[in-house]
C-alpha cells in the first residue's frame, strides 16, 4: 500500500524522526532507507538493538503510531499516488481480484482505505503486523496468494521497495517494480517488469506482460 497506493512515507518519516528526537537518537538516512518494507515492530526491534534502548518494543510502536495518527489526521494534502485509482477501477471492472498485502499496521491500512473509499475494490486486507517477520520474508505474500481465487502462478505483485521485491521473488510470484519518485534508494532490479507511471499498465497490458514472462 505505502508507496504504491498512497504516499504516507512523508507522514511516517515525520512521526519516526519526531520519535527518534524524543528518544535522543540519531538514525542515519541510509539506515532509515533500509527500513522500507519492514513492519513498525521490526523497525523498532532493530532500533532497540542498534542503540541499546531499554524501552519495550511494543511501547515504542504505540508511541510512533500515536505520532503518525496525529500527523495523518492533520495532513490535508495526503493523496493517492497519481493514476492508481484509475488502475484500481480498471482492474476491478475487468474482474481481477485485488488484495492488499502491506507492511503497514491494520489501523493505518484502514485509515487509508476509509479516507479514500477503497474497501469496495479489495476482497482482502493483509497486514504485516500479523506476521513475525517483515519483507523480504515472503510469508505475507504467500498468505495473500492463498486468499486468491486464482493459483499463485497467476498472481501479480506490484512493489516499490527492495525488500518487497525480494519477498515477491522469494514467494515465486511475478512482480512489477514501481519506480516511484517517492521511494528513494530502492533497488528494483529483481523485478520481472518495471514501470515508472501507472498509466503504463491496465488490465490488458498486465495480461500481455504476464504472458511474455
Amino acid at each position: 500500500m505505502d508507496g504504491v497506493i498512497v504516499d504516507t512515507e512523508p507522514v511516517h518519516k515525520f512521526a519516526y524522526h519526531q520519535h527518534f528526537d524524543e528518544l535522543g537518537i540519531e538514525v542515519p538516512e541510509k539506515m532509515y532507507a533500509s527500513f522500507t518494507g519492514n513492519s513498525t515492530k521490526n523497525v523498532f526491534q532493530k532500533i532497540k538493538d542498534t542503540f541499546n534502548l531499554d524501552h519495550n518494543v511494543e511501547d515504542l510502536v504505540l508511541r510512533k503510531r500515536h505520532l503518525f495518527n496525529e500527523a495523518f489526521d492533520t495532513k490535508p494534502d495526503l493523496e493517492l499516488i497519481e493514476g492508481v485509482h484509475k488502475l484500481i477501477r480498471n482492474l476491478h471492472q475487468n474482474g481481477m481480484q485485488l488484495i492488499v498485502a502491506s507492511s503497514a499496521s491494520n489501523s493505518t491500512i484502514n485509515r487509508v482505505f476509509k479516507r479514500f473509499d477503497l474497501y469496495q475494490f479489495f476482497t482482502h486486507i493483509v497486514s504485516g503486523e500479523d506476521f513475525p517477520k517483515s519483507k523480504p520474508d515472503p510469508a505475507i505474500f504467500l498468505h495473500a496468494a492463498s486468499l486468491s481465487l486464482a493459483p499463485k502462478e497467476n498472481c501479480i505483485i506490484i512493489e516499490d521497495s527492495t525488500n518487497g521485491i525480494k519477498a515477491a521473488k522469494a514467494a515465486e510470484i511475478f512482480c512489477i517494480g514501481y519506480n516511484s519518485d517517492n521511494s528513494k534508494h530502492q533497488d528494483l532490479s529483481l523485478a520481472d517488469h518495471i514501470i515508472h507511471d501507472f498509466s503504463e499498465i491496465d488490465f490488458e497490458t498486465l495480461l500481455n506482460i504476464k504472458k511474455k514472462a
